[in-house]
């Protein structure tokens, strides 16, 4: 299964939140699946820390690279082409797994 993971989803992976669902969880750390994140939401996380809306226990790049390649999670690129698509999407920002 490929999963990607929004910019909530990644960050209450990563600090163990109950915000995200047992079931969501297991699938998350299930390395049978496929599991990404977008440098979009990297981004946004990273505009967040440094205008004091998100506190990180490490410094920015490093937590980053510790949990996206402890974890395995892929980062996706944006491409002009996803632009298109973005658009196209219905005004739903966010689904989010319950379990």
């Amino acid at each position: 299964m490929n999963l990607l993971l929004d910019t909530h989803v990644f960050l209450w992976f990563i600090s163990g939140s109950s915000e995200l669902s047992p079931y969501a969880r297991a699938l998350i750390e299930d390395e049978e699946n496929d599991r990404y994140v977008s440098v979009a939401s990297l981004w946004e996380m990273a505009i967040k820390v440094s205008i004091g809306k998100l506190d990180v226990p490490l410094p920015f790049t490093r937590l980053v690279r510790q949990h996206v390649t402890g974890n395995a999670i892929e980062v996706l690129q944006v491409e002009p082409e996803h632009l298109d698509e973005q658009r196209a999407l219905p005004s739903v920002t966010r689904i989010r797994l319950i379990g």
